[in-house]
């Protein structure tokens, strides 16, 4: 398990930028508080489909960044590419964990089509803040899977078997539970949250 040293992490706001990057996430945590409460599977199924968005849309820009300036990207591509594709194995395993409602699957073709334009404008604008933004929905996500995992280990949740997914992504053990996929899963979301707070620092 992750120490907590690790987990807790949290950007200070240092600008205007920062700081309308973490209120926009305190109110997309609102949102998913009220329509989710606890129902974290749920929940994952929704959010991890709006979060291989990021990923997406700026390895895109990095690579016509590129192609523009006729310069190295410096790993940002493929670094930001490998990034929506994780958030993606996320979504598919919780396919399996959680099996979404109608209501739910109305509501990822919604939030991803609004999400994915406003953050193409929000990126083109200041990469700086796209990637500020991420780092904190991050920093959401490590708290929320915090909760799931302390709720599995509570009895609160079963701790189900892990589907053959998640056994085969991350290299866990044929007899590996929903436990292990949580904090697999939470170790990428740190990951990410270090490697967008880093990206935005590096922006003028």
């Amino acid at each position: 398990m992750l120490a907590t040293s690790t987990l807790q992490p949290h950007h200070i706001p240092q600008n205007f930028s920062d700081r309308f990057a973490l209120v926009i996430t305190k109110l997309l945590r609102f949102f998913a508080d009220t329509v989710f409460s606890r129902r974290y599977g749920h929940r994952a199924v929704v959010l991890e489909t709006v979060a291989a968005v990021p990923g997406m849309v700026g390895g895109a820009l990095q690579h016509l960044r590129a192609l523009r300036r006729i310069e190295s990207d410096g790993g940002r591509i493929r670094m930001l590419l490998d990034e929506a594709e994780n958030e993606r194995m996320h979504l598919m395993t919780f396919i399996h964990i959680a099996q979404p409602t109608k209501f739910e699957r109305f509501l990822i073709l919604i939030a991803q089509g609004i999400f994915f334009n406003l953050f193409f404008l929000l990126y083109l604008l200041s990469p700086k803040t796209a990637h500020r933004l991420v780092g904190y929905f991050e920093e959401e996500a490590i708290y929320s899977y915090t909760e799931y995992l302390a709720g599995v280990e509570s009895g609160s949740y079963a701790n189900i078997a892990a589907p053959r997914i998640a056994i085969d992504y991350w290299n866990l053990g044929p007899d590996a539970r929903l436990r292990e996929v949580i904090i697999a899963i939470r170790a990428d979301e740190t990951h990410h949250r270090d490697v967008n707070h880093r990206l935005s620092d590096e922006f003028p």
